[in-house]
């Protein structure tokens, strides 16, 4: 496998276009958003590219996900089970390097495996449902829409009111 800008370019594009993984995004989030009861919004198509966008705009994170998007949409094993590992490898990797920095990539880690278990496209390679449900995974995690991520978290120390009050 060779990488390069065009590559880069190209895995940009094909993200881009890919509708049904909003639609997966969405289908995700509202079945969290019932099993933990709670309001999440759903996904706009154009919230979506923007988030794209975003990603793709940082170089170095942009050359990982478009590898790890080249190799699980080129993935097949031969009858399936054999490569479950490496795909689910792929996946939940693609989806916690979109989502970023913690906890947001263990939580995208973590709801890739939901999403995959939900997904099965009816055509494509062992590793296209997992692609879809780690791009899923991972944009749904990046994008606003969860109520605990809208405020500042309650945990947050301010580091030089400690030291004045000490």
């Amino acid at each position: 496998m060779h990488i390069s800008p065009a590559t880069v370019e190209r895995e940009y594009e094909w993200i881009r276009g890919r509708e049904s993984v909003v639609e997966l995004l969405n289908e995700v989030r509202a079945e969290l958003s019932a099993a933990f009861e709670t309001e999440v919004d759903p996904v706009e198509y154009d919230q979506f590219r923007a988030e794209v966008d975003a990603v793709f705009a940082d170089g170095d994170r942009a050359v990982n996900v478009a590898a790890l998007v080249a190799l699980l949409r080129d993935l097949d094993v031969e009858d399936d089970y054999p490569g479950f590992v490496v795909d689910e490898l792929l996946g939940r990797q693609l989806a916690g390097t979109i989502a970023g920095a913690q906890p947001f990539g263990l939580l995208a880690e973590a709801t890739f495996h939901y999403a995959d278990i939900t997904h099965h496209p009816e055509v494509g390679g062992a590793g296209l449902d997992d692609l879809d449900a780690a791009l899923a995974a991972g944009f749904q995690t990046r994008l606003p829409g969860w109520n605990w991520t809208e405020t500042a978290s309650p945990f947050a120390v301010d580091a030089a009111v400690e030291r004045a009050e000490r």
